[in-house]
């Protein structure tokens, strides 16, 4: 029977590549959206992956929702907390209202999923986290102090609770994409495209594909020795 895996944000963009090559990999996958019901729909019908739509930064709504995938499902072996948003602006601009939604849904999302699958990865002895960061969470970034906190707290989320599961048989690690080609990287004007792409060793912007592979690796039986790790994908703009 195939492992269960539910990837939050995971009808568009890098998620939406993850939930594919999921499935291609063999597990029976589950994708978590927030609110674009029209992508969802096109989505499901593309791939015949099931969707759900919930909020991934509010914790009863997680609960819901994993109580209704176990349901239907079974229990959840792999979670890939990919769920994001960005609220861009600088100090001077940024209200609380901003960065408590890019820290509920971007870093808060970790612990409500993490928080709800866990025992049951502890009961199987089993158990693959996947927890998308970011390269500015690791470098930093002009107007998104808000986004950078949330991304940096995800890389020390991943390595604590990696300590906390791995006599469990529970791997809990990171993926820190670099900019790669999404809606949100391409609405980027291109003069700004352009500088970034400048500062990208391998000259391109990476692809939702090339986030994909990190996280189907990671998340493989055969992962097992490797758990605390940020795997960073980003043409080599930042070495870390």
């Amino acid at each position: 029977m195939s492992r269960i895996a539910l990837v939050t944000g995971g009808t568009r963009g890098i998620g939406a590549e993850i939930s594919r090559q999921l499935k291609a990999s063999g597990r029976t996958v589950v994708a978590s959206y927030a609110g674009n019901d029209e992508a969802a729909r096109a989505f499901q019908a593309e791939t015949g992956i099931v969707v759900k739509k919930f909020d991934a930064g509010d914790f009863a709504q997680c609960q819901a929702a994993v109580a209704a995938v176990h349901a239907e499902l079974g229990k959840i072996e792999i979670l890939v907390n990919n769920a994001g948003i960005t609220r861009d602006a600088t100090m001077s601009r940024l209200s609380r209202d901003m960065w408590d939604a890019v820290m509920d849904t971007n870093l808060g999302s970790c612990f409500n999923l993490s928080k709800l699958v866990w025992e049951d990865m502890r009961a199987a002895k089993f158990g693959r986290i996947v927890n998308i960061g970011s390269i500015n969470g690791q470098a930093g970034q002009y107007g998104q102090v808000n986004y950078a906190a949330a991304k940096s707290g995800i890389h020390g989320f991943t390595k604590a609770l990696a300590q906390e599961g791995a006599r469990f048989g529970i791997t809990v690690n990171a993926v820190a994409p670099g900019y790669v080609d999404t809606d949100m990287v391409r609405a980027v004007p291109p003069d700004v495209l352009d500088k970034i792409v400048a500062r990208i060793p391998m000259g391109r912007l990476g692809r939702a594909a090339d986030i994909a592979r990190g996280v189907v690796f990671l998340t493989g039986d055969d992962a097992d020795f490797i758990t605390g790790s940020t795997l960073s994908i980003n043409g080599g703009q930042h070495m870390y």
